[in-house]
Order: structure tokens, then sequence, then C-alpha cells
């Protein structure tokens, strides 16, 4: 017989926290991801790449699962090599799923089926079925036909976990329209439902002889948010839009009139009426300039982040206080681009002739700023993740990539726990995953390193 394995450091931590060996678990997470933190951050813990994997079609990863195939298989990232949960039967094109959410069980509520305690993926495919898929066996739980009068393309939360929002493509109207000057005065549909159970609030579209000349539009908490080419955001109640504009509530499941069409709600061929019309300015909430739309909100009190509306501010953006609109002198500005990320005492700054900030992000159970730099090497870019802590600045560990970096190139990287996944994007729709997971024995590594010396199985292709 072998060494026996050694625990997984992350799976131990985890079932401390579920009160295996404490009654007290918010204490104990709490402790556990001061150790984990402590881990990650010591100097003899390394991040192998443990395996690579190539798909033509995108790749996704959501807490601890890599989808394929158009979310269609589903790989586990936990393990040194990929081990795959799921994989759905093959689909025809229109059945394609396009975007999907992963819905995770609420706390503290009593669910109507035991499935609904267990983690879903909600889907949206490409003839319009929304479909509630299990998260560990791919089985088609609920699907919900949503209209014919429009193609739905988008998820998001409005409100996350509780609140979906389904966002169809912008209407271009017909060639012949176009050519002939007519405009379509409905830009697009937004599709809004409480989930699980799924229950319907209603389809509500975006009419450009309502807002003006819009050109987007989305939800977020609770706000139905205008977007203008000119920079402008305007943002609205979606409750008292409901309220003031909805023309008949419909239930899932249910029977149906609607212009002199019979049908069930949410099965196929009837789908969902669009049920909110605005036919009249709704009351505004509040107004700003930004450069590309580019607008977020939260905080407490309430803040909001903007980027000038000029060119030579992109990158920049500006925390500013809901109430008087007044720039908050004490939070610090942010660049995308990686120029400058200003913390309470400490500046990040980047050389962009030797170094340039890529991806910035923050972990918020390690309290972990994450930075990706890449340095160009003559062709051929080479990449590294760093940590830094969140309160001062300060560098604590810096993690390099082993493949090249091509800054021409798509990339997404994603730090969770004691896992760093890097995403490709190449020319001519070629994705690339590279999985890399902690290291704490040096022994363990140079065992590591010699297996995958003698066998390459860290290449696999899906």
């Amino acid at each position: 017989m072998g060494p026996s394995q050694k625990p997984n450091v992350c799976g131990r931590l985890s079932r401390r926290a579920l009160g295996f060996f404490s009654r007290d678990a918010g204490m104990v997470q709490r402790t556990n991801l001061g150790i984990l933190r402590a881990l990650v951050c010591q100097e003899s813990t390394k991040f192998k790449n443990v395996w690579t994997t190539h798909s033509k079609s995108p790749i996704a990863y959501e807490r601890g699962r890599i989808y394929f195939n158009n979310y269609r298989c589903c790989v586990s990232s936990v393990a040194s090599e990929p081990r795959k949960l799921y994989e759905m039967p093959k689909c025809s094109k229109s059945e394609k799923i396009e975007d999907a959410l992963l819905w995770e069980c609420p706390v503290g509520e009593m669910l109507p089926n035991p499935s609904d305690y267990k983690s879903s993926l909600i889907a949206l495919t490409a003839h319009n079925w929304l479909l509630r898929i299990s998260a560990t066996t791919g089985k088609v739980l609920e699907k919900i036909y949503l209209a014919s009068y429009c193609k739905f393309r988008y998820l998001s939360w409005d409100t996350p976990q509780e609140v979906i929002a389904v966002k169809s493509a912008q209407n271009k109207g017909s060639t012949l329209a176009r050519q002939a000057g007519i405009q379509q005065p409905v830009l697009l549909y937004l599709a809004v439902f409480r989930v699980l159970p799924f229950s319907l609030i209603g389809i509500l579209e975006i009419n450009k002889e309502i807002f003006g000349n819009v050109t987007d539009a989305t939800l977020s908490h609770g706000i139905l948010i205008v977007m203008y080419s000119s920079g402008l955001v305007r943002l609205y109640s979606f409750q008292a839009i409901t309220k003031q504009f909805m023309q008949q509530k419909l239930d899932l499941g249910c029977a149906c009139r609607w212009g002199g069409t019979t049908g069930t709600v949410g099965e196929a061929p009837f789908g969902i009426p669009c049920n909110i019309k605005i036919t009249d300015t709704p009351p505004l909430l509040f107004e700003v300039s930004s450069l590309e739309n580019a607008f977020q909100i939260g905080g407490h009190p309430w803040h909001y982040i903007i980027t000038p509306n000029k060119k030579k501010q992109k990158g920049v953006f500006h925390i500013c206080a809901l109430k008087d609109n007044s720039l908050n002198e004490n939070l610090p500005t942010v660049t995308a681009s990686g120029r400058v990320v200003k913390r309470s005492f400490t500046i990040l700054d980047d050389d962009p002739e030797q170094e340039t900030f890529k991806i910035v992000d923050y972990e918020d159970e390690l309290d972990l700023l994450s930075v990706v730099a890449v340095t160009q090497i003559d062709a051929e870019g080479k990449a590294h993740l760093d940590f830094h802590c969140n309160e001062y600045g300060t560098l604590l560990k810096s993690i390099p990539l082993m493949e090249s970096w091509d800054v021409t190139y798509s990339h997404e990287v994603y730090f969770d726990r004691d896992l760093v996944l890097h995403i490709e994007q190449k020319p001519s729709r070629v994705f690339s995953c590279y999985v890399y997971q902690m290291v704490c024995d040096p022994g363990e590594e140079e065992e590591t390193t010699d297996k995958r010396s003698k066998r390459d199985h860290n290449n696999f292709r899906f």
C-alpha cells in the first residue's frame, strides 16, 4: 500500500465550519478563514499547475465547478485532475444554453421539495426556455417557456440569490424597415422572476417613445437603470413601475387569455405576455453622467461609482455620496487598467513599460486584494498573481503563472480559497483553462512534480 493521503486543508476547515468540531460554527468559520489566509500567504506555500484543458466552446467557472460545452458538461475543480460531475445529452443548436447563473439554497427558508435544498443552475436556452438544472446531476428540474415575440439572451441577478432578470437582445428591426427609416419603438424586454419556487413578477418593455433615445437598460437591486449614448444614466424604481403600469398579474402554470389568445402562462407555445407596459414617464429617482455608462451603486450610507465623462478619464473611477453627489475624498480612486490603485496608506503602481496590472479583484473571505501583473519579455508576456493586504496594501504573496500571457487575448483569473484558475480565449474561439492548487508540504510538491514528469496527465481536452 502507498502512503496514506493527507487530509485536504480546505476540506477539514469546511467540516469544522459545519459544526463537526464545535457548536459555534460562525466563530469557527471566521477562525478557519484566518488560518487559511495564513496558509495561503506563508512563504513555503506554492500553487502548482495541476491540470490544463482546452475547448472549442466557452469555459465558465463558478464555485468549484468548471463548465464546458455551453454549460452542458460540468467538471469539479477540487481535484488533482478533472472529475466530471455530469454531462447532459447532446442537443440541437436551438437548445444550446446561452447564459446561466448558479443558485444556492437560502438559509432559514422552508422549500417545497427536497431537491430545492441543493444548488441549481438557472439556464437560458437559445429557444427561449428558462431551465432550473441540478448542479450535481445535470437533471432538468423545472422549465419555463418565455415568449416568441423576442429573443432572450442574458441572465443577471436583480437581487442576488432571490430575483433574476432575463434580458432580451436589442430589437434592431428588419433590414427593410431600417432602410425605410422606420424605427422600432421597443428596444428590449426584461423578464423578472423570483426563484425557488419560480414565480413571475412580470415582463417589462423598454420603449423609446417613453424613455427617449435609450441605448440599453438593466435591472439591479430593484432599480431600473436606463442608459444613453451621451453617457447619461437614469434610475427608476422597478417596484413603482410595476405597481403603476402592470396591465394584468400573471401566474406561472395558470390559464390566461391575452390578445384574443388563450394558453397556459410559461408553457409553449403561449409563453408569457408582456404585462408591464409603461405609458407615461415614471418618476425619476436619480441621474448622472458617466463615461461609457460606467455606474455602480451600493454601500452604507449609499454611494455610487462613476467614470468622469471625458475620454482622458477612461479607467478612473470616482466614489460619490448619493445624497449630495459629493466626491468622497476619504475613499480610494481606482483605475481599471491598473495604472494606480490607492489604498488607505499604500499606493500600488505599475510601470507600463515593464509591468502592467491587468486584473484587480477582492477576495472577501480572506480579505485579500488580488492583482494580476503582466511583464512583457520580447514577444511573450509572463504573468503573476499577487496578494496584497486589503487594509494596508502590503504585498503578501506572489504566484507565478506558468503559461505565457498574450495581452491581445481575453483573460479571466479566479482565486477561490486554495484554487487559482486562469481561463484564456485565443483567436478562432479556442479556449484554455489552467488550474492551480495550493501545496503546503514540500515533500508532496516534489512527489507531484516527479509524477507529472513521468506521465503528462495534466493536458485534457473537452
